[in-house]
C-alpha cells in the first residue's frame, strides 16, 4: 500500500460531512440549502404606503366633520352688563346643533358684534341674540332695576344671575333696625314683591353685606324702596 492511497479517520470523517462541493454539511449530515436574498423596498413602493396613509387620515377628517353637524355661534365668556360695551374678551367661540341655533350669532360675526353696545345683561355662557346687542332696551318698559342690602343670613347661598325671588322686608322695632333681638312692628307690615336676581356682588366697605340687584315691576320697586327694614330674599323653584 502506498502513501497516497493512506486515508486517516480524520479523512474519513471530513469526506462524510462534505458537501459535494466541499462547503461544510450542517449539523446531522445535511448540507445547507441556499440563502434566501434580502428583500429591499422600492421607492415607488414606500411612497405608494405613504400616500396611502396619507389618504386615509384625509377620508376618516371628512368623515368626522360630516358627522358633526354643531356649528360654531357666539356666546358670553363672562357677565355683560346692559349698556357696557362688548370686547373681544367678552365673547367666546362654542358649539352647538345646527337645528337649535335659531336667533343665535354664528362665530363669524364676531368682528361686527366688538365694539357694539349690549342691550340686555348677558350672562356667563348665554348664547348671543341679535336683540341682545344693540340700542339699550333694558328694563323694559314698566319694569325697574333697584338694589338691596342684605345682611348675612337673609338670602340663601349660591344666589346668582337669574334667579327668581321672594323680596320681603321685616320692619324692626325694640332697637336698630336690623340689631340683635329685634323684633318685627305690630304696626308696620311686611312689604313683599317678585323680583329676578340681575347681579350679586359683595358692598365695598367688607361689612359683609351683599348687594344684590333686582329687576320688579314699576310698582313693586317703589313699595320696596319706600319700606324701612331688614331685607330677606327668598329664591323659588325653577319655573316660580
Amino acid at each position: 500500500m502506498t502513501t497516497s492511497s493512506w486515508r486517516t479517520a480524520s479523512d474519513v470523517d471530513t469526506a462524510r460531512v462534505a458537501g459535494p462541493n466541499g462547503r461544510a454539511a450542517a449539523a446531522g449530515g445535511v448540507p445547507p440549502g441556499p440563502v434566501a436574498p434580502r428583500r429591499r423596498l422600492s421607492g415607488p413602493r414606500l411612497l405608494l404606503g405613504v400616500l396611502l396613509l396619507l389618504g386615509g387620515a384625509l377620508v376618516g377628517t371628512a368623515v368626522a366633520a360630516q358627522v358633526d353637524t354643531r356649528v360654531p355661534v357666539l356666546a358670553a365668556a363672562r357677565p355683560v352688563a346692559a349698556g357696557q360695551t362688548i370686547t373681544d374678551a367678552d365673547l367666546k367661540t362654542v358649539r352647538v346643533a345646527a337645528e337649535s341655533d335659531a336667533g343665535t350669532m354664528p362665530a363669524s360675526e364676531r368682528g361686527s358684534v366688538v365694539g357694539r353696545a349690549a342691550a340686555l345683561p348677558l350672562a356667563e355662557g348665554s348664547l348671543l341674540s341679535q336683540r341682545q346687542v344693540g340700542a339699550l332696551a333694558w328694563p323694559a318698559k314698566g319694569e325697574s332695576v333697584m338694589a338691596v342690602a342684605v345682611k348675612p343670613g337673609r338670602a340663601p347661598s349660591g344666589l346668582a344671575a337669574g334667579a327668581k325671588v321672594t323680596v320681603l322686608v321685616v320692619p324692626t322695632s325694640g332697637g336698630p333696625a336690623g340689631s340683635a333681638g329685634a323684633a318685627p312692628s305690630n304696626s308696620a307690615q311686611v312689604v313683599q314683591a317678585r323680583a329676578t336676581v340681575v347681579s350679586v356682588e359683595a358692598a365695598a366697605d367688607q361689612s359683609g353685606v351683599t348687594v344684590v340687584s333686582l329687576l320688579l315691576g314699576e310698582t313693586a320697586a317703589v313699595r320696596v324702596a319706600s319700606a324701612t327694614g331688614d331685607v330677606s330674599l327668598v329664591q323659588l323653584g325653577v319655573g316660580g
